[in-house]
């Protein structure tokens, strides 16, 4: 199947993690212009390399996504280097595990910023010229937590579902304007963010990872972890011209394990 996308210019926040790594590869495939955007320049240099060792269109923006300030900047950068943006990949990265009582302001403020104002802002930067094109995706990676809240991870719940709201708002607002705006909710896509969460979880509970591991294994009816690959699929399906009247959307992936309607 032909996406489409040849030619279109795709920005993917986070890219130099296990999903934006592999959402960018996805999109590059298809013959996207790949801009991927994270703080962690050796990280974004591995991937660089490694897609433009495969012939692949990609350049890397050391990016601290948090930074409010430059977004402006960043993103005129990207438009001198190859053009405007069409297709946004909101994809941030997680705060660590949390209850939901007894966290300062701060500790909300900060993460808000991060996890919230952050692709918002950025959405906004790249959206007068989707509207003056008449055509833009927009793709903002959430959390299984924003359908069904994860134990300790109350942070993230929280925060991921006032990005759910967002997205279902602004959806409407750019839909006759060619531009779509939906929400992909991972499962437990094996990263090492998933890695990480494991560590902790079996830490808490004095047990191994493995046993956390086949634990979580079993909940999940395809009987196993998704691969980044899976997922970067979807959303490159949800960038292409077939995709054009799939907008507003919760859209999961996670073999099955969300287990309500």
């Amino acid at each position: 199947m032909d996406l489409g996308i040849a030619g279109k210019v795709a920005l993917v926040l986070g890219g130099a993690g296990g999903l934006g790594a592999a959402i960018a590869t996805a999109l590059a495939r298809e013959g996207a212009t790949v801009v991927i955007a994270d703080r962690d320049d050796e990280g974004l240099r591995v991937v660089q390399e490694r897609l433009t060792g495969q012939k692949l269109v990609c350049h890397a923006e050391l990016w601290d996504l948090a930074n409010l300030d430059i977004v402006d900047e960043k993103v005129s950068a990207i438009e001198s280097r190859v053009g405007t943006v069409q297709i946004l990949v909101n994809n941030t990265g997680g705060p660590p595990p949390s209850v939901a009582y007894g966290l300062g302001p701060d500790v909300w403020r900060e993460h808000f910023e991060k996890m919230v104002q952050a692709p918002i802002a950025i959405t906004d930067r790249v959206l007068p010229a989707m509207r003056k094109n008449r055509w833009g995706r927009i793709i903002t990676s959430a959390s299984s937590g924003v359908i069904s809240p994860i134990p300790n991870l109350a942070v993230s719940n929280s925060l991921r579902s006032a990005l759910v709201g967002w997205s279902k708002s602004l959806a409407r607002e750019v839909a006759p304007d060619g531009i779509t705006a939906n929400i992909v909710v991972p499962g437990r896509i094996a990263t090492d963010r998933i890695k990480f969460l494991d560590e902790q979880k079996a830490k808490r509970e004095g047990t191994t990872v493995e046993a956390v591991s086949a634990q979580s294994t079993s909940s999940i009816p395809v009987g196993r972890y998704g691969r980044p690959e899976e997922y970067a699929d979807m959303i490159a399906f949800l960038a292409s011209e077939r995709a054009s009247y799939v907008t507003g959307s919760i859209v999961r992936i996670d073999g099955g394990l969300i287990a309500s309607v």
